[in-house]
């Protein structure tokens, strides 16, 4: 265990994250995300027994989102004619404006099969145990500024 990092950002994850560089991308997956079809380039880390809320706000605390790029954050669009609560987003959006200024204005939102062409050039996809759809994020990393 380490003071100030939460319990959720195991050794692994903790490995992953800092391996990344700038502009690299992570998705944190809801459980019915095909994270092992869209990872075929990524390292695949399962976190199951966890949602994609709490991993998006322990990551976010030693996550640097990208200062170059306007939309950093990207959510994954409704399939026009789906009715499915989103609410989540407005949490994501929470966490989000806590650790940084820019605020919502960092999110996109990509149709469903642009969100896996994103997700196939990721550096790493955690598959969550996330039940809610459309829970998926993806994360452009940015530097540490000193």
């Amino acid at each position: 265990m380490l003071k100030g990092i939460s319990p959720l950002l195991s050794p692994q994850l903790l490995k992953i994250l800092c391996e990344m560089g700038h502009s690299d991308t992570l998705v944190i997956a809801d459980g019915n995300f095909p994270a092992e079809t869209m990872g075929k380039n990524a390292i695949v880390l399962r976190m199951d027994g966890h949602g994609v809320p709490e991993l998006l706000e322990a990551i976010l605390k030693v996550f640097p989102l990208d200062q170059y790029t306007d939309k950093p954050v990207s959510l994954m669009e409704r399939v026009p004619g789906d009715n499915v609560d989103v609410s989540v987003w407005k949490t994501y959006e929470e966490m989000i404006a806590k650790e940084d200024t820019r605020g919502a204005s960092l999110i996109r939102k990509l149709e469903r099969f642009e969100f896996y062409e994103e997700a196939k050039k990721a550096y790493a996809i955690i598959a969550t145990s996330e039940t809610r759809q459309y829970a998926n994020v993806i994360l452009q990393k940015g530097c540490v500024l000193s």
